[in-house]
């Protein structure tokens, strides 16, 4: 399939209920209102074609851009590709998913997502920190950056009731991936989970629920220490 034909493909499985529905979490237009159910069987046929991928994402179609994500080899793209989807993403569910699923597979994926977190523009910081928090939980202990994850905690202690709410959400994220993965973390992300008690923010016209992060921890545990990795954080 190329490009033309996949855009054609998702305009027809589009549908008002399912746009009205995605507006409601913040979807931007242009998309047509594709179910993530509907996209696995694009999924399936285009899987690994990095080209669809790339050319996907840049038509700013929010649909094809989280099918670019599900077929996309992040290790294969560039720190620059990276950080165009992240700066050009205009939804959490792009810049939180897609931008942080592709970002956390690259070799720098730690170092570009240190650097997205200080930024100003929200899609961007949310990418980073949702990328840190897959990096939790696909990364073997023994190959993350320990210290510094133990350092980002300890930021976000300090600093989370001051960030605008998506950002709150993935910092929010984050405690909850390295309290749940990251085994030499977990006391800390439990302490700083209860420092700063339940997160607050502005779900709209939706019946989202943000996480307790102490006990989604206890629960994603499953009465274990730690939960084991997970070979990919996509879904």
């Amino acid at each position: 399939m190329n490009l033309d034909q996949v855009m054609a493909a998702l305009a027809a499985k589009g549908s008002e209920a399912t746009k009205k529905l995605l507006v409601k979490h913040g979807a931007q237009e242009p998309f047509f209102g594709v179910k993530i159910a509907d996209l696995k069987p694009l999924h399936k046929t285009l899987k690994g074609n990095q080209a669809i991928a790339l050319q996907l994402y840049a038509t700013g179609n929010a649909d094809a851009q989280y099918l670019a994500g599900m077929i996309a080899d992040g290790a294969k793209m560039t720190p620059a590709q990276l950080t165009t989807w992240a700066e050009t993403a205009n939804w959490t569910m792009i810049s939180g998913f897609t931008v942080a699923w592709v970002a956390s597979e690259h070799p720098d994926g730690f170092a570009l997502a240190a650097k997205w977190i200080d930024s100003k523009k929200e899609p961007v910081a949310v990418a980073g920190w949702k990328t840190l928090g897959a990096l939790a939980a696909i990364v073997p202990d023994d190959a993350l950056p320990v210290k510094k994850f133990s350092a980002l905690l300890a930021r976000v202690a300090k600093t989370i009731s001051a960030e605008p709410d998506d950002v709150r959400l993935a910092m929010n994220g984050f405690i909850i991936a390295v309290g749940t993965y990251v085994a030499p973390l977990g006391d800390q992300a439990i302490a700083t989970a209860q420092k700063i008690g339940r997160v607050e923010a502005d779900m709209g016209d939706t019946a989202c629920k943000i996480p307790e992060a102490e006990s989604y921890i206890m629960k994603c545990r499953r009465g274990a220490p730690i939960a084991p990795k997970r070979k990919t954080v996509r879904c």
